[in-house]
């Protein structure tokens, strides 16, 4: 093993005049401007009475669940009762519980209805929108409205089987709106005909969310690149930006649903991710 390392030593030295390495940083020095800001969505008043009614039920639940089995064994429930939550956020029509549907399906979206009316605008302007979420099925219902709005676009997700097309089309300008879901186009596209991106729902692991940004903002690209994070006012989302800016492993393994990492969970941290929208005061502002 020591004479495995000198002679990889020994490569180093001789190949480095030949190697130009250059660091992120100085990439981007050489990259058009990019611009970041976070677009704070009210919910509207029925989605906001369904986020209350599950929050008060699942906060019940969980209450229940951390005095029968403990906290650190109910990291499996509080993932599942904040998927839920996070859903509403998006849009209603994704919480797969029977009473929810029969009550809240026409809830409507505060997000979709502003995706909706302003997209249209970016695309009379002339940009090319990248549009990422973490649920496969809130790209859907992006679609069903791109669609009733004779907008084209493309997709790509896990499901999707020919890679290339959406990419090349996209990037000769063929389409303006380009759906992509965090499994599938967060890593390995090369999509600089973007000059817009917009996460439709925050990533509160930091490193996942730059590198779908990076998509647009990378070598190769030469208009300045607008970047929108729509985030549910006073709800669990704006809490866990709060929560990330303190604790940010563990904001990032409870939105990659990484049970085992919610080592430093603690009981005030329930408490405030599942505390009601009008007494949540952000700090993140």
């Amino acid at each position: 093993q020591r004479a495995a390392s000198e002679q990889m030593a020994k490569l180093r030295a001789r190949i480095r005049p030949f190697l130009l390495r250059r660091t992120r940083e100085q990439v981007l020095a050489d990259l058009p401007e990019k611009t970041e800001y976070t677009r704070w969505i009210e919910l509207n008043p029925a989605q906001a009475d369904l986020y209350e009614s599950l929050r008060t039920a699942i906060h019940d639940d969980i209450r229940k669940v951390i005095d029968k089995k403990g906290l650190k064994q109910s990291t499996i429930h509080i993932l599942d009762a904040l998927l839920k939550l996070r859903q509403v956020c998006c849009d209603p029509r994704l919480v797969k519980l029977p009473e929810a549907k029969k009550r809240f399906a026409d809830a409507g979206s505060a997000k979709l209805d502003w995706l909706m009316s302003h997209l249209p605008e970016l695309v009379e302007e002339g940009r090319q929108v990248l549009v990422f979420s973490q649920f496969t099925s809130m790209l859907a219902l992006i679609a069903e409205g791109l669609t009733a709005l004779n907008i084209p676009f493309v997709t790509l997700t896990g499901d999707t089987t020919d890679r290339d097309t959406p990419v090349k089309r996209f990037q000769a300008g063929e389409v303006r709106v380009f759906l992509l879901s965090l499994k599938a186009g967060g890593v390995g596209l090369n999509l600089t005909a973007a000059d817009t991106v917009i996460h439709y729902d925050p990533w509160w692991n930091p490193a996942v969310e730059a590198q779908a940004t990076a998509r647009a903002h990378r070598i190769g690209q030469n208009k300045p690149v607008f970047v929108t994070r729509l985030v549910s006012q006073g709800t669990l989302e704006e809490r866990m930006m709060t929560l990330l800016a303190h604790k940010r492993e563990l904001a990032a393994a409870l939105l990659d649903g990484e049970g085992s990492a919610l080592t430093g969970l603690t009981m005030a941290d329930v408490e405030e991710l599942l505390a009601p929208i009008s007494s949540f005061v952000s700090q993140t502002r």
